[in-house]
């Protein structure tokens, strides 16, 4: 059995003298982990960096085994952002959320190219932005996509100001109500397209927060990854 495909290399661990133990997140094969000969070896640890594009040829003799995994650096994404620590914790909590989020062998080639486009971005103008939207469309391809086109309640487009925390669904003033102290506040920019403020950015952050939290970590039965906190905590 064998394949090859370009990935985003999410983890790297040393197992033994001189093997590496990855997972990558392919276009075509999903998140998919193996074995890298010799890659525990001081020639590859430039090479073995979270977050690196990489040209993957895994081999295996039966399908089902984690199989090894002949790699060439495409592109080290986190030599451009040493120098900016959110960047680089940025990069940690997309990994890391990857990781956590994705089945393995399961492809979902729109994820893939958006998780591309914000890593390719860290440190860029409107990064922030990015990322906060990258969580959401996370939740979308994991079946946990969020509606935020009309009101639940009256059905409008306009004038939509709150999320449910129940239902994932977008709520006008006029919907809410006296259980408005209740919903989470909708970032204008998520609805409009428009600049996230600093204001706009932590509700939308709030919001896939909650969601990965009520729906995600309750599928899993795990608790979020550490990287994420990591990255809100800097942020606050």
């Amino acid at each position: 059995m064998e394949w090859r495909d370009q990935g985003i290399l999410l983890s790297v661990r040393k197992h033994g003298e001189a093997t590496a133990l990855i997972e990558v997140f392919t276009a075509l094969h999903g998140r998919h982990a193996g074995a890298v000969r010799g890659g525990a070896s001081r020639k590859m640890a430039p090479v073995l960096q979270p977050g690196a594009q990489l040209d993957v040829h895994w081999r295996a003799r039966l399908e089902e085994q984690m199989g090894n995994f002949t790699v060439e650096l495409l592109h080290p994404r986190a030599a451009a952002i040493l120098g900016d620590r959110l960047a680089l914790l940025a990069l940690g909590a997309v990994c890391a959320l990857c990781r956590y989020a994705l089945p393995e062998r399961a492809a979902y080639p729109g994820l893939y190219t958006a998780t591309m486009e914000i890593l390719d971005n860290l440190g860029q103008p409107g990064w922030l932005r990015s990322y906060a939207l990258w969580e959401l469309h996370l939740l979308e391809e994991t079946g946990f996509g969020l509606d935020l086109e009309r009101c639940a309640v009256t059905g409008a487009q306009q004038g939509l100001a709150y999320v449910s925390p129940r239902t994932g669904r977008a709520v006008t003033i006029e919907g809410a109500g006296d259980y408005a102290a209740r919903l989470l506040p909708l970032p204008a920019a998520l609805v409009n397209g428009g600049p996230f403020s600093a204001r706009d950015l932590t509700e939308s952050l709030a919001i896939s927060g909650h969601f990965l939290n009520q729906w995600l970590a309750h599928a899993t039965g795990r608790p979020l990854p550490e990287a994420r906190a990591r990255l809100l905590a800097a942020l606050a």
